[in-house]
């Protein structure tokens, strides 16, 4: 059991990486947008970029992973990682930053896809669901990890407490401080067994039983041993390729279908802009710049205490339940984020203006004591004023003088929409997804359902800057509420149980 625990939560520090990487990328955004200029479709690509090239390297990883193996693909992710680190860390241009950041993408693809598929492989029927979630609980940690270095080095920088840090590279040290966990993920990597499923499929009977042997003792690995071997004989009595065409049978629908869902409506919700875009999000309530990034400690906190709820839990109250009381909790989370921003007003009077600097506080004298009543207009006019450089380096400053709204309604909107996510969509999908697939067609289902997966982060990622300059705040998270609640009712007609059975049961009753 200690060996299986170990292994799981070795193979997915990729997750680790991937929190960390999407929890940097919301504090350097608000650096690299106004050093590099950037409009709202360029700030979109730098922190979508990634998840671009990892629906592709979803699409392709289970079917390569089939052929050279679980544990090597994940060694060449550890490395892509560290790659992409440096690289980024090095850009002198928006260009090479986001090439830079895209080679990290292909990671993430890989390592989101494969540590899943690998746990489930290596774990007993009775603990899989808590050792998937180990996946999802290293994103979290990676995204608190990332949420506490962001603030520590905006803190060193603001406070002028060391002379090292400048307005040129704080974003080069909050991207290149992942170096260390990365190294460490590709060095033990090397010591993880490779999946047994997998050696079996390879002929490998004698080291697929020793791996077993070691990780649940002799009596449970010869269970798994007859179990494993009496799937593979089956599905070797169809010698073709599995094909995505295959996915569309009518004995793989059902099973297929519930995993697209899932997958869509992880990401179409908008965990990946509130994640990737939290210290801007919490800018657009007035609370401030300092307090931004503060708030992205306390939001990744939650995360990663839900997320233990979620390990707990998911093999005692089962998959099912978890998932819909989840998204039922986006759902209203949303609805209250909306309703705060809706009800906003800003207003700069000529005291507040005096705060600023004062070549900004001059142009912005001739609108003293205007009212606006959406932020839209409020932008635009800050954006006309001042230009997009200015307006971008100094809108935590501005939106903190002129919001007038309830900054605790918004916050605990997110805050809830975080933990409601973190014990349910979060975990569960790739709980659900490492389950539901025969031996045969889980590392192509995975992949292509990774593929959708990737694909609707990348579009949630790409348009939010976009959505928030011309939709607004007010509307923008009006329709991730609407999303949620909508999935709710899919997901309570199509969604069944797997809680207790072993992935060649869950063949039987859901697929054969």
């Amino acid at each position: 059991m200690k060996k299986s625990i170990f292994a799981a939560f070795i193979v997915s520090l990729g997750g680790f990486l991937f929190g960390f990487d999407a929890g940097i990328i919301s504090g350097v955004m608000s650096y690299v947008g106004p050093e590099f200029n950037l409009n709202d479709f360029q700030t979109g690509w730098v922190v979508s970029s990634p998840s671009f090239t990892a629906m592709f390297a979803m699409l392709v990883s289970g079917r390569l992973s089939d052929i050279i193996g679980r544990k090597k693909l994940l060694i060449l992710a550890a490395f892509l990682y560290a790659l992409s680190i440096v690289l980024s860390a090095y850009s002198f241009s928006y260009e090479m930053l986001y090439i830079a950041r895209m080679i990290g993408g292909i990671a993430f693809g890989i390592a989101l896809v494969i540590a899943p598929t690998y746990i489930a492989e290596v774990s007993l029927a009775e603990n899989r669901g808590k050792l998937v979630s180990i996946q999802q609980l290293n994103i979290v940690l990676g995204f608190f990890a990332a949420f506490l270095s962001n603030y520590y080095i905006n803190y060193l920088y603001t406070s002028a407490k060391t002379s090292f840090l400048t307005e040129n590279n704080v974003w080069r040290w909050m991207l290149g401080i992942v170096i260390i966990p990365s190294i460490i993920y590709y060095i033990f990597l090397f010591f993880v067994p490779e999946s047994p499923r997998w050696l079996f499929t390879q002929k490998r009977e004698d080291e697929a039983r020793k791996v077993l042997i070691s990780m649940h003792g002799e009596q449970n690995a010869n269970n798994e041993a007859e179990s494993i071997l009496e799937s593979l004989k089956e599905d070797n009595q169809n010698v073709e390729k599995p094909k995505i065409k295959d996915l569309f049978k009518p004995a793989l629908k059902f099973v297929f279908t519930v995993g697209i869902v899932i997958g869509i409506l992880q990401q179409i919700t908008g965990i990946n802009a509130i994640y990737f875009y939290a210290t801007s999000i919490f800018k657009q309530t007035g609370i401030g710049n300092d307090a931004s990034f503060s708030s992205g400690v306390l939001l990744s906190f939650i995360t990663v205490a839900f997320t233990v709820v979620a390990m707990f839990l998911i093999d005692k109250m089962g998959r099912r339940p978890l998932l819909l009381v989840g998204i039922a909790g986006i759902a209203i989370s949303m609805a209250l984020c909306a309703y705060g921003f809706k009800e906003a007003k800003y207003q700069l009077t000529l005291d507040k203006i005096t705060l600023l600097e004062t070549s900004i506080a001059e142009k912005l004298k001739p609108i003293a004591g205007k009212v606006y009543d959406n932020d839209i207009t409020f932008k635009n006019e800050m954006k006309s004023l001042l230009g997009d450089q200015i307006y971008a380096k100094n809108e935590g400053s501005i939106l903190e003088i002129a919001t007038q709204m309830n900054a605790v309604l918004v916050l605990i909107g997110v805050m809830g929409f975080i933990a409601c996510f973190a014990f349910s969509l979060g975990p569960v999908m790739w709980v659900l997804l490492s389950e539901l697939y025969p031996n045969r067609y889980r590392g192509l289902a995975i992949g292509v359902i990774g593929f959708v997966n990737g694909f609707v982060s990348w579009v949630v990622q790409q348009v939010f800057p976009w959505e928030l300059s011309n939709l607004g705040n007010a509307l923008t998270f009006a329709l991730f509420g609407g999303i949620a609640l909508v999935g709710f009712f899919v997901l309570y007609k199509i969604l069944p149980e797997t809680k207790g059975k072993s992935l060649e049961q869950i063949e039987i009753d859901f697929v054969k």
